[in-house]
Order: C-alpha cells, then structure tokens, then sequence
C-alpha cells in the first residue's frame, strides 16, 4: 500500500477536545493507520481481515500507556 496514492481520512477517538486523532486509509487489500499529528512518522498496515482483529485487541484500553502495558 502506498502511503502516497491513498486518501486518509481523520478518526476522532474518546471524549475531549478532539485531540487524539488517528489516520485511516483504506485499500482493497489493506487498512493503514497512523498519528495525526505526526503523518510522516510511522504507519501499521494491516490486512484488511486482520484489522477488525487489531480494534478487538484494543477495546478496554483507553490510553498509550494502557496498550503499553497490555504489549508487556
């Protein structure tokens, strides 16, 4: 997936201020996601049966720190 020849669109996450916001970019084949904040920086790229597994894995973590301690 080329990060170049996708279009991303922003996800707003949790209550607040609007200020953690994800990228996603969807492909026939796969879905990447990445830092609004920082697009340049690195991107997960997921196949797009893989990705629904990878949102399952987060659900009950809230925070960086929480999913920190969830990888260990």
């Amino acid at each position: 997936m080329e990060r170049a020849s996708v279009e991303w669109g922003t996800r707003h996450s949790g209550p607040g201020d609007g200020d953690s916001c994800v990228e996603i970019a969807n492909s026939p084949t796969h879905i990447a996601i990445r830092d609004s904040k920082t697009p340049a920086r690195a991107t997960l790229t997921f196949p797009t049966g893989a990705f629904s597994t990878f949102l399952d894995a987060l659900k009950g973590y809230s925070t960086v720190t929480d999913f920190a301690r969830f990888r260990g």
